[in-house]
C-alpha cells in the first residue's frame, strides 16, 4: 500500500484487502476501524467525501496498524480503547480488554443499584480487580447516586481507570485503590462485582493468540482450577457488605455450579443466575 497519493477512498480500500489477504476474520471491519482512527475521518466521510486526500503522514500511520494487526494484536489495542455499554474506554498494557459478556454482569445488577441509591439515596459499590473500570463505570454512568471503588492490584490498572473516570465525568464518584483482593479494604458496601480471573492455569495456552499473547496474564489466570478467585471474594466479602448487600460475578461458561457451591458453603444464596448473548451462563448474584 502506498502512503502517498491516497484517497480516502482508497485507503479503505487497501486497507481491507491487505487484512484479508492475510486472513483476519473480521477484515472490513478492522480495515475500517484502523482507517477511521488515524484517518479521524467517519463512516459518513467515507461516504460523502471519498475523494479526500490522505496526508501521506496518515497514509504511514494505517500502514504501520496493519502491519500490528496482521501480526495479531487485537484491534483495539492498537487503537488504544474500546467500547463498553456506550462509553469509550481506554486500554492499557495490565487491563483486559473489555467485552460484551460482561455487560451481562452490569445489566444484572443495574436495577439494585437504582432500587439501592433510590431508597438509601446512595449506593456504594466495590469493583475487585477493576481493570480498565468498566464495571463501576457503566454503573456511575447510569445511576447519578452512586459511588464505587475500584480495586486492582495493578498501578498501570488503576491509573488508566481513573482516567476513564475523567473522561466520563464521574471521577468524584470513583475511587481507585490499591489492593490484593480485600486486603486494603475497609468500610461496607451495597454492592461487590467482580469479573475475576477464571481461566484455569492449564487453560492459558489454549486460549486465542489474541487474547493468550495481549491480555494481561494475571487477568486471566484464575488458578489450578480457575476457582481461586471465587474462593478469595466468598471468603473476603461478609465484612464488607451492608445487610440486604449483593455479591454480582462474571464467571466461565462452565462454573456456574462450582461457584454456586463455593459461595453457598460461605453462608450465600443464589438470587439471580443469567446468560450472555450466546446463551452461555455468564453472571450469578448472590446475598446472605
Amino acid at each position: 500500500m502506498s502512503a502517498f497519493a491516497e484517497t480516502l477512498a482508497a485507503l479503505h480500500l487497501a486497507a481491507r484487502r491487505r487484512l484479508a489477504a492475510a486472513g483476519i476474520s473480521d477484515a472490513g471491519l478492522d480495515a475500517r476501524l484502523i482507517v477511521e482512527h488515524f484517518s479521524a475521518t467517519t463512516r459518513t466521510d467515507a461516504l460523502l467525501r471519498p475523494d479526500a486526500p490522505v496526508p501521506a503522514e496518515t497514509a504511514r500511520a494505517v500502514e504501520a496498524a496493519l502491519e500490528r494487526r496482521i501480526a495479531g494484536e487485537p484491534v483495539h489495542r492498537i487503537l488504544g480503547y474500546r467500547e463498553f455499554y456506550g462509553m469509550r474506554l481506554g486500554l492499557s498494557a495490565e487491563t483486559l480488554e473489555p467485552r460484551p459478556d460482561t455487560e451481562t454482569l452490569v445489566d444484572a445488577v443495574l436495577p439494585f443499584v437504582r432500587d439501592t441509591a433510590g431508597r438509601e439515596g446512595v449506593c456504594r459499590i466495590l469493583d475487585l480487580g477493576t481493570g480498565t473500570g468498566a464495571i463501576a463505570l457503566a454503573l456511575l454512568a447510569q445511576e447519578p447516586h452512586a459511588v464505587a471503588t475500584g480495586v486492582d492490584v495493578s498501578d498501570d490498572a488503576l491509573a488508566t481507570a481513573a482516567a476513564n473516570a475523567v473522561s466520563l465525568g464521574v471521577a468524584a464518584r470513583f475511587t481507585a485503590k490499591k489492593s490484593d483482593w480485600f486486603a486494603g479494604i475497609t468500610g461496607r458496601y451495597h454492592l461487590i462485582v467482580s469479573n475475576p480471573p477464571y481461566i484455569p492455569s492449564s487453560g492459558i495456552e489454549d486460549l486465542q493468540h489474541e487474547v493468550r499473547n495481549f491480555d494481561p496474564r494475571r487477568a486471566l489466570d484464575g488458578g489450578p482450577d480457575g476457582l481461586e478467585p471465587y474462593r478469595a471474594i466468598a471468603s473476603g466479602s461478609a465484612r464488607h457488605l451492608e445487610e440486604g448487600a449483593c455479591v454480582g460475578l462474571e464467571i466461565g461458561h462452565d462454573q456456574r455450579r462450582d461457584v454456586t457451591d463455593i459461595f453457598e458453603r460461605a453462608g450465600y444464596h443464589l438470587i439471580a443466575q443469567h446468560k450472555d448473548l450466546g446463551g452461555n451462563d455468564r453472571v450469578l448474584v448472590f446475598s446472605r
